[in-house]
């Protein structure tokens, strides 16, 4: 039997945990602890604690406490907080496919939306900007309107996405290229037809590969970084501060990133194809003893320039998935250094995922082109 006696109150300086311990030790191994609280003085919330955690621990051994000897208040208060454990005790949940798949859904709608709105906000700034550049050299120096987007923000986000990505593009389809050729050396060569690895290189490369490569270069390179800068401006208070003073982060931040993409993936994709080429062509010189002058004409003899034309374009429409992906992640980042790497990361991979999906629409395109 467990005896209650005395005073029994939070701010005589008790601790609860230790207290239940003590009593837990003290009952030793009896399977039934009976409560008689007939010398019970004065008590408060710290002897319900005290009585709660009690019966966990006997609970968890097996064992029983009898609180019939409890006054009838303490037998309330000890009702009620057992309401409230089971309220907030986790809960197992079965796992639905279908509610899954509907929320999986839900959620990529609603950042379709958002990128699609964020398109036309850009797509109207920068109309916005055109028109107002065309008639602010008609109108009197002081009636012009102001700049929409400085022109320092768009070249400085041209020099990152474009030159600065030269050596990480061209090494990586120069050995896509090298990779190609080796591969379809090796296979040709069962047919005897080793002289076609150009055609080979060169449809592979124009086609598909180089620009593929050089967008997933991309969305790891500069959409990870636009991500993660515009998440450190937001938990820097950075964008908060434009807005108080009028200025749109779309315009001012977002713009440049997107558009520098834009402008500069094309040209990528162009030095992507030739880099790639020559890859091919030093393993194809190399090993099969093919001459350069007979590689570059089948190159020629085979890529139409239309193959180009259209990479340029699926080249452009993927910097534009990029940069609009990154910035709409990187603008609705948490305010935490921890949000910052997560912003880079959802970036990252929503970036390449999404390129595969468009890349998979172009490829349905192009069939249907002809090309």
């Amino acid at each position: 039997m467990l005896v209650l006696e005395g005073d029994w109150r939070g701010r005589d300086g008790l601790v609860p945990t230790a207290q239940a311990s003590a009593i837990a030790r003290a009952v030793g191994d009896m399977r039934q602890v009976r409560i008689d609280a007939l010398a019970l003085g004065n008590w408060d919330s710290l002897l319900i604690t005290v009585l709660w955690q009690l019966r966990t621990r006997l609970l968890a051994d097996g064992r029983t406490l009898d609180e019939a000897g409890l006054p009838p208040p303490m037998h309330r208060l000890l009702a009620l907080a057992a309401n409230e454990a089971a309220a907030f005790a986790p809960r197992p949940r079965r796992w639905n496919p279908l509610a899954a798949l509907g929320g999986a859904t839900l959620s990529a709608l609603a950042a379709i939306g958002a990128v699609t709105e964020l398109l036309g906000s850009l797509l109207g700034s920068l109309l916005g900007g055109l028109w107002g550049g065309l008639w602010g050299g008609l109108l009197p120096r002081g009636r012009r309107p102001g700049a929409r987007m400085q022109n320092g923000d768009l070249l400085d986000a041209v020099q990152r996405a474009g030159p600065s990505a030269l050596p990480i593009v061209g090494v990586v389809n120069l050995l896509m290229g090298a990779i190609l050729a080796f591969i379809g050396a090796a296979q040709l060569r069962r047919f005897g037809a080793q002289s076609f690895v150009s055609e080979l290189v060169g449809l592979s490369l124009v086609s598909e590969l180089a620009a593929v490569m050089t967008a997933i270069v991309l969305a790891g390179r500069t959409g990870g970084a636009n991500a993660a800068r515009l998440a450190t401006m937001q938990g820097n208070e950075e964008i908060d501060a434009l807005r108080v003073l009028g200025i749109s982060e779309r315009v001012t931040l977002v713009l440049p990133m997107t558009l520098s993409l834009v402008l500069t993936m094309p040209l990528l994709y162009l030095y992507a194809c030739l880099i790639g080429m020559v890859g091919g062509g030093l393993v194809a010189v190399g090993m099969l003893g093919i001459p350069p002058v007979a590689f570059a004409s089948a190159l020629v003899r085979v890529v139409p320039l239309s193959q180009f034309a259209f990479g340029a374009v699926k080249s452009a429409a993927f910097a534009l998935l990029i940069g609009l992906v990154s910035c709409h992640i990187g603008l609705g980042a948490g305010r935490s250094a921890a949000a910052v790497g997560e912003a880079a990361t959802r970036a990252v991979v929503a970036g390449i995922v999404g390129i595969i999906a468009v890349d998979a629409v172009f490829a349905v395109l192009a069939d249907a082109l002809g090309l």
